[in-house]
């Protein structure tokens, strides 16, 4: 069974290290691809970053591997692709695993149900302002690698975004590594960009709408960026939802601060698809 890992920012494929192997043991064809201008992967040659065009390169990677339909997990960035994807090419994506509280743009319907609006903070956000109207400020002010490196790490330290001492050094090297090359740092900052709009879509995201298939939604508790109301919005938008369910003593990066938790539940979603596959498997 196809299995596709989508990862966020501030992360590359590095953040599925201790997924991949574990998943492909259990029967599912794997893959944790960079997203264009991430890690390993070429730079946008059209200069888009955003959803439509981040689909674009997965479709050819579907089609590439001679994958019909697949399972998407994603958090981060990497969940409102894998939503997007659900809701642009519907019969390519049979399950979704979302790895945080991402979800639709359902303003409307979430009113309607008596959701109020989410509430902005701005202290804890500046990030989004910065990097999204000043992105190339802030790109000069970061002007040696080590601080390319530090500014990455700070979101998995003192932003809050996980539990204190989620990641000691070892990890922290290891995963913002690829963020010491300034063009690499300055393509990530263009999600940003796109999300307060100052960077031009190359085709509108198809966030308007549920996502029908199901989808197993998992939230790490322990984070500041998680948003209110997370049990009413899912109903709404992900109606064959199963969860969400709080992992308590995890972040925003499930995948690496929680990893057996997030392989066993993986599984156990898609295990009717792992022994339908093997059942059909030539013998």
């Amino acid at each position: 069974m196809p299995l596709l890992l989508l990862h966020g920012f501030p992360c590359t494929s590095r953040i599925w290290s201790h997924n991949l192997g574990p998943l492909a043991a259990t029967g599912f064809d794997v893959v944790a691809p960079d997203l264009r201008g991430y890690g390993d992967s070429d730079f946008a040659p059209d200069g888009f970053y955003d959803l439509a065009a981040f689909n674009a390169d997965l479709i050819d990677l579907f089609d590439t591997f001679g994958w019909d339909r697949a399972v998407v997990a994603g958090h981060d960035l990497g969940a409102m692709i894998a939503i997007d994807l659900a809701n642009r090419h519907p019969e390519r994506v049979d399950r979704l695993v979302i790895l945080d509280d991402s979800m639709p743009d359902l303003k409307a319907a979430f009113a309607a149900a008596g959701i109020p609006p989410a509430i902005a903070k701005p202290a804890v956000y500046d990030y989004v302002r910065n990097q999204g109207h000043h992105a190339d400020v802030l790109v000069a002010e970061l002007d040696t690698p080590e601080q390319r490196q530090r500014y990455v790490a700070e979101f998995y330290g003192h932003r809050l975004w996980c539990p204190p001492d989620a990641f000691d050094d070892e990890d922290l090297a290891f995963l913002t590594e690829p963020y010491r090359d300034e063009a690499r740092l300055r393509a990530s900052f263009a999600d940003y960009e796109v999300v307060v709009g100052t960077r031009p879509l190359s085709a509108p995201e198809m966030l308007d709408r549920p996502v029908r298939q199901p989808a197993l939604v998992l939230i790490g508790a322990d984070q500041v960026t998680k948003n209110d109301h997370a049990e009413e919005r899912c109903a709404i938008a992900f109606p064959k939802a199963v969860g969400p369910f709080w992992l308590k003593g995890a972040g925003h990066f499930m995948p690496w601060e929680r990893p057996d938790t997030v392989n066993r539940a993986i599984h156990t979603f898609c295990g009717d698809l792992l022994a339908t596959r093997t059942q059909a498997a030539p013998r």
